[in-house]
């Protein structure tokens, strides 16, 4: 195997790291026994500073690497990972280009994700955190630099275009920095609450109105992963994303309200009965968005859906200071969603419960509005919106099977349904999808 790092072109040497990475990918515990020998190879190779693409292969490895590595045992893949964590952490504070930094963030994302809660030593999180809080002040301090050579007598479109680019490849770093968060927060839970603090001033300035919509964006998820994995403790930071997540919901750009809608969602599902009246609040804000002329349109349909989301979870979740009666009608009316498939089944899934309840204002009299339910189940597999193995996507094919048992009530819905939609029933309840 290492015969393969002899070949003296850069680019073969590239290509041979790359392989690997294949081989660590796709084989998983066929590749174990090979995954220490490789570690050896790969982690020296992100100082390798000939070639970028031998250094992002060599970062893209570790992740893989260690999850071949479980099948060992825990102390075989602690030990690869104190080989591992030192030499990425130096990697990430001292790389010197933005597209490999990048990489070697995402993966130090993964392999905390592979690991999970206490994979970090005390000292291996106080350096990330030092790392963290470095790249934050460069982040700000590059802006204002930016902002100013804006200001120079030499400014001109070629000028504009160069630091365009170079905005572009902060966001992107600072996209890769909530990346690393959101691992800690998935690992950690609430757990990482006291290391946060120590940057969270950072995320409370990115919402600040005067800032970029691209630091409003990122901000906002990071905010949604303190609410997701932190639980009723987020409500600590309260006061930090509250006003936010409810003024963002508005904003022109679409992926800032597509955060900012999320968020609510999670806080209904996540958050506690002490959310609830600003859940509440949120909701006409939200039904804005979704009921918007252009609210479909391509560029807007993934916040609109969110949106839709959300007034599912707080309808499930955290429905206490609202009047669900009056609001499901409009719900209903918003389906079918398809664009989202991991929002689709909170969708789906709500839809199930209440039919299964046989909700009156749902099912209507004397079920009169069950061939419109059939027909947004139908065009929900007609346009791929949920996974046929979804655990809510077979309570809906049993929904069907149900209908089916009356035939004459299942053909009167059937007959309303488009070639397409009918189609994809019959595939579905036929078990061809």
């Amino acid at each position: 195997m290492t015969n393969a790092f002899l070949i003296p072109g850069l680019e073969d040497k590239a290509s041979a790291c790359e392989m690997l990475v294949c081989y660590a990918r796709e084989l998983k515990d066929g590749f174990a026994d090979y995954a220490e020998t490789v570690v050896k190879l790969m982690v020296p190779m992100l100082k390798f500073y000939f070639h970028d693409g031998v250094r992002t292969a060599a970062a893209e490895s570790l992740p893989y690497l260690l999850d071949c590595g479980k099948i060992k045992g825990p102390e075989y893949l602690q030990g690869m990972w104190n080989y591992i964590y030192p030499e990425l952490l130096k990697a990430i504070d001292t790389e010197p280009e933005n597209e490999v930094l990048a990489e070697h963030m995402y993966s130090l994302a993964k392999c905390i994700e592979t690991l999970g809660n206490g994979c970090l030593t005390e000292a291996a999180m106080a350096e990330l955190l030092k790392i963290l809080n470095k790249l934050m002040l460069e982040h700000f301090n590059k802006a204002v630099a930016r902002q100013e050579k804006r200001k120079d007598e030499d400014y001109d479109e070629v000028v504009e275009e160069q630091l365009a680019n170079e905005d572009d490849e902060d966001v992107y770093i600072l996209s890769k920095i909530a990346d690393i968060i959101h691992s800690l927060f998935l690992s950690y839970k609430s757990d990482f609450f006291p290391y946060f603090d120590q940057i969270v001033n950072h995320f409370v300035k990115c919402l600040s109105p005067e800032m970029p919509w691209s630091d409003h964006q990122w901000a906002l998820c990071i905010f949604d992963d303190v609410i997701e994995y932190g639980g009723p403790n987020c409500v600590k930071y309260q006061q930090h994303f509250l006003g936010p997540l409810l003024n963002y919901v508005s904003d022109e750009m679409a992926e800032v309200r597509q955060a900012a809608v999320y968020g609510w969602g999670a806080l209904a599902q996540f958050g506690g009965e002490s959310f609830a009246a600003v859940c509440a609040e949120a909701v006409p804000r939200l039904v804005k968005i979704i009921t918007d002329p252009e609210s479909r349109a391509v560029e807007n349909i993934n916040p609109t859906e969110n949106a839709i989301s959300a007034i599912t979870k707080i309808l499930k979740y955290n429905s206490s200071r609202l009047n669900v009666q009056e609001l499901l009608p409009h719900w209903l009316s918003w389906l079918p969603v398809w664009e989202d498939m991991d929002e689709a089944p909170h969708v789906y899934g709500y839809l199930c419960d209440l039919i299964e309840a046989n909700h009156p204002l749902v099912l209507g009299n004397n079920h009169e509005n069950l061939p419109k339910l059939i027909a947004i189940i139908a065009e929900a597999f007609a346009r791929d919106a949920i996974n046929v193995d979804h655990t809510e996507a077979k309570r809906m094919i049993s929904l069907i099977r149900q209908v089916q048992g009356n035939e004459n009530m299942f053909q009167a819905c059937i007959g309303q349904l488009t070639v397409e939609q009918q189609q994809a029933l019959h595939e579905v309840l036929s078990g061809t999808n």
